[in-house]
């Protein structure tokens, strides 16, 4: 009983750690911090001779969602791992205040596909390999679509990490 309690418990107090260190670390300031220009934007300012990619658009922001994903990957009905992973969205200017509005319906929705691709074995063996993410960053662009529509170009993978308990 306390064997598989422990995992739990575990999870929580890094889940508590995370989270008190996100609000002592976190720089203040608006929502809008979170903006970046892309650097084909920079690149314009030194090199005008670069062609336009033909997307439509020249300039991004980069939306961070707030927090860390925590996803456990079960086996045998027991959690062997967590894998927490930082995502942003590129996206097209002016879509922020609606992103933030819509954030919590996002991050459940993500949740649930990370927690798909885990139950198929996606965070097994050699997780980081571009294919394998590149499938996951699909499934997480059709994901965020549903939500945005199509001011989203791409979700970014900014971090993950693999912990084996």
């Amino acid at each position: 009983m306390m064997g598989k309690l422990l995992p739990i418990v575990f999870l929580m107090a890094g889940l508590a750690a995370g989270v008190g260190a996100r609000i002592i670390l976190a720089p203040s300031g608006e929502p809008e911090d979170h903006k970046e220009v892309t650097p084909k934007t920079k690149a314009d300012k030194t090199d005008k001779s670069k062609p336009d990619k033909g997307d439509g658009s020249e300039v991004h922001e980069y939306l961070k969602l707030t927090k860390q994903f925590v996803v456990p990957v079960v086996t045998e009905d027991e959690i062997s791992a967590l894998v927490t992973m930082s995502l942003s969205l590129e996206v097209r200017p002016g879509i922020t205040e609606a992103f933030y509005e819509i954030e919590p319906k996002l991050r459940d929705r993500f949740l649930q596909v990370l927690f798909d691709y885990a139950n198929i074995g996606g965070f097994d063996g050699a997780f980081t390999r571009s294919d394998n993410l590149a499938a996951l960053r699909q499934a997480l662009l059709e994901v965020a679509r549903k939500d945005l529509g199509q001011d989203v170009s791409q979700v970014l993978i900014m971090s993950v990490s693999r912990q084996d308990t």
